[in-house]
Formats: structure tokens, sequence, C-alpha cells
């Protein structure tokens, strides 16, 4: 019953999210909260269930999109490829930093995720074929599969909340299947799960590389959105933004990354006029939610539909 009801809801979300452009929203806004709402459940994967903080996750999503955008505009591969590219850089950066960084726990593993993205963001600032502080720009949408015409909006908005739903399926269905169990067993008491004979790095590298490739989907797919690939993406300010859309929304819970990216985008997009304020005011919002939400937006709403009335 209780996946039942489950399964309702998302389907009525979905409905809602599908008619959207038809009922007066603005479609780049809604792809661009679809963009980073899998890049928070991809983070939420690892941190809220397999209980590893990276501070270093923008490295993924701005990394796929320098891929997909030089791969796209200079090689002139299809869309479908550019975004496998994407997904692709996303895991092999995310096995690279993942096999270095997993050999420390804590604020080490946290620390090493950073530095390394540093490293990452200083690199693509000083490469002869990333554009520098310009980026890639200009990046073509080009056509999916040869039939879907992207330079569209329609065929876009679609084509975005398809990869949105397929990355949050795949998300949902690790975290509920054996392997979810583990990293869950993991993130609760890892000297535990060792004990039982499970080979605690190899799965937490595992989740890593999942929770990467993921955000490189998500940062493929905002570089064929906007058309752009630039330093903002890889900065180490975008991995603070993903840190709070999952804390906002609920950490450890399914759809609660997807509401934290709503409230932060929005809250970026109609607060822009404020410029460097916005982000005094976004401080000022994550106070009031750990104080008040502690279990973040989702999981407060849980906790009180549990309570018997």
């Amino acid at each position: 019953m209780r996946l039942s009801k489950e399964f309702t809801v998302y389907l009525v979300l979905l409905a809602i999210v599908a008619i959207l452009p038809f009922v007066g929203a603005y479609p780049v806004f809604v792809m661009k909260v679809m963009c980073f709402a899998l890049f928070a459940c991809a983070f939420n994967l690892l941190i809220g269930f397999t209980g590893l903080l990276s501070f270093g996750h923008a490295a993924f999503l701005g990394g796929a999109a320098y891929a997909t955008g030089h791969a796209l505009k200079f090689w002139g591969v299809p869309t479908e490829l550019g975004l496998l590219i994407g997904l692709f850089s996303g895991a092999v950066l995310g096995f690279v930093m993942g096999a270095l960084a997993i050999r420390r726990s804590g604020i080490y593993f946290s620390m090493i995720t950073l530095a390394l993205a540093q490293m990452l963001f200083f690199f693509f600032l000083q490469a002869p074929f990333t554009g520098g502080e310009d980026g890639i720009q200009g990046v073509p949408r080009g056509t999916l599969l040869g039939v879907i015409d992207l330079r569209q909006t329609l065929p876009l908005y679609f084509t975005v909340l398809a990869i949105f739903l397929a990355g949050f399926l795949l998300i949902y269905r690790t975290i509920h299947s054996p392997f979810g169990q583990v990293l869950k067993a993991i993130r609760e008491n890892e000297p535990r799960a060792l004990s039982l004979g499970y080979a605690a790095d190899q799965y937490k590298l595992i989740a890593f590389v999942l929770s990467a490739g993921l955000s490189g989907l998500a940062g493929s797919t905002k570089a064929i959105v906007f058309q752009l690939a630039s330093l903002t993406d890889v900065h180490w300010t975008m991995s603070g933004e993903v840190v709070l859309m999952t804390l906002l929304g609920g950490l450890g819970t399914v759809f609660g990354p997807v509401v934290g990216a709503v409230i932060v985008v929005t809250l970026e997009t109609y607060l822009a006029q404020l410029g460097a304020w916005v982000t005094v005011v976004q401080g000022g919002i994550f106070v009031v939610c750990v104080l008040a939400f502690r279990r973040g937006v989702v999981g407060e709403l849980a906790r009180l539909l549990r309570k018997p009335l």
C-alpha cells in the first residue's frame, strides 16, 4: 500500500511537470530546475545513503559540461553521444577522485575532494580548449537520434524531463536494492559492515562513481540547455550549492533533493536583482531551515504525516 501511494504521488508530480510549459511556466527555468534536481539527487546518493560528504561535486557537473560542450561544438558529434561523453567523463573523474579520497574518512575525505576539485577548476581556467573565463559558448543542441529537433523548446523540454526521470529512477532503484541496503549499513556502522564481510571501500567507490556519473549527466544536459559550459559550474561555490539543496530538501530522503533544488534555483532566479546579497539571503534561509526543519522540508513533512492527528 505504501509503495502504491508513493507511486501515485510520483505520477501526479510527473503529470504536473509535463504540463507546466502549457500553463504559462517558463520552460528554460523548469529545465534548469530539473538539471540541478538530478545533480542534487546524485549528490544525495553519496551523502544521504552512503555517508560521504563531498565538497568537490562541482568537478563532475562542470567537467562533464566542458566535455560535452567541446565534443558537440568542435568535434561535431551527435547530441546523444555528447550526453554519453558527459556521463562517461563524470564517471571517470569520479573513479579517479574517489579512489584517492576514500582512503580517508570524515573531514579528511571532504577536504581531499575539495582540493582535487579546485585543481580541476584551475585546469579548466588555464587550458586552451576551455575558453578560459569565457567558457565554451554557442554549444549546438542538434537533434536527438536524428529525429527530435532540440533547437525547439518543447522537444528539448521533454528530452530533459526524460533524462531527469531516467536518472531519478536509477537512483530510486539503487537505494531500494540490496546494494543500497549495504550502502546504508556502511553509513550507519562501517566497522560492523566490515565485520559482516562487506568490502566497504569497494561499495563506497562504486557509489562515488555512480554519483559522479549522474552528476556528469546533469552537467552535460545543462550545457545543452543553456548552450554554455563555464567556470561557474566547476567552481567550489557550486559544490556548496548542491550541499544546500540536499540539506534544505531533506538529507537521506528520495524526493528531498528535488524540493531543495526547486527552492534554491527559485531564490537565485527571483532574487537575482539583489546581486551579491543573494548569497546573504540564501545563508539566512539556510539557518532558518536548519533550526526549524532539521530533517529538511521533505523530512519534516514525512515526520508530521506519520503523527496521529
